[in-house]
Order: structure tokens, then C-alpha cells, then sequence
């Protein structure tokens, strides 16, 4: 289940588990990380996780957050799970070596920027919610007096059409 609630623990587990992978991968080139087997399905298992704390976002924080390619960092994950015999270890290094690292800060300020108790407060049927649902979701957060560039943060309405609600 993917409840609002959990996403800023999810967000940690991107942040701590992708400091695993900087860290073990620190000094290593491609070939000493081929040879060192260890290493290899460590730094393996630690962005299976990044990619697997990724999936369980909320579709509704991933869509908020479009700068960090989702689909991307999913589908890693995806192929060391499922296709884990096909896995090209260029591939998996570069991800360690470049990807790693700017994921862990955008994932840091997302954890610093977000209001959790407010994003926890938004009902998690709103996250598939049709244009009808979101209006009503808009006009129900208006009344409780939340600012109108929050709501249409949250909902994708414009200023416009939220203050003519």
C-alpha cells in the first residue's frame, strides 16, 4: 500500500541506502568492482533498494516531483530483480558512480521542503483522483485554509481556478 504517510520514510531509505552505494563504491573502478564479488552485489542490493523505496513513493509525490526520472530509477530496479542474469555491470557502475549521488541530494531536499503532516492530512484517494475528484479535493482544502499555491501544488490546478471555487 502506498499511504502518503510512508513516503517521507521511503524518502530516508532512498537517502540512506544510496549513501551505501557512494560509499562502497569510493575508489573502485569498473574492473575492481567486477573482481571484488563482494562489493559487486553489495553496491547490487543497495540500488535494488533505492529502486524499490523509488516504486513505493506514492504516485501522487512522484508526480509533484517529476525531477527525478521515476521510471528510470524503477526500472533499474526491476531489471536487478527480475532480470539479474542480464545485468551489465557498466551499467550498474555508472548508475553507483553518477546517479547515486544527485538522487541522495534531490531526495534530501525533497525531505527537508515537504510539510509531512500536510502531505500526510491529504486523502490518498486523491492521488488517482479524475478532474471532478480534484475539484472537490481543492474546494474541501480551501475551506480548511490552506494557501492557494499549496493547492494547486498538490492538485495542478491554476491560482484562477481554484480561487473561483
Amino acid at each position: 500500500m502506498r499511504e502518503r504517510a510512508r513516503d517521507k520514510g521511503r524518502l530516508e531509505d532512498i537517502i540512506e541506502y544510496s549513501t551505501n552505494v557512494t560509499n562502497l563504491i569510493e575508489g573502485y573502478s569498473l574492473e575492481a568492482l567486477i573482481a571484488d564479488k563482494r562489493t559487486y552485489y553489495s553496491v547490487m542490493k543497495n540500488i535494488e533498494v533505492v529502486g524499490e523505496a523509488a516504486y513505493m513513493l506514492t504516485k501522487a509525490f512522484k508526480k509533484l516531483h517529476p525531477e527525478i526520472p521515476w521510471k528510470v530509477v524503477q526500472g533499474m530496479r526491476h531489471v536487478l530483480v527480475h532480470d539479474y542474469a542480464n545485468v551489465v555491470s557498466a551499467t550498474l557502475y555508472d548508475t553507483a558512480v553518477n546517479d547515486m549521488l544527485p538522487l541522495r541530494q534531490q531526495a534530501e531536499r525533497y525531505l527537508a521542503e515537504t510539510d509531512w503532516d500536510e502531505w500526510a492530512s491529504l486523502p490518498d484517494e486523491f492521488d488517482d483522483a479524475n478532474k471532478e475528484d480534484i475539484v472537490r479535493a481543492a474546494r474541501s482544502m480551501k475551506a480548511d485554509g490552506m494557501p492557494v499555491e499549496r493547492i494547486a501544488k498538490y492538485t495542478g490546478l491554476t491560482a484562477e481556478e481554484i480561487e473561483g471555487l
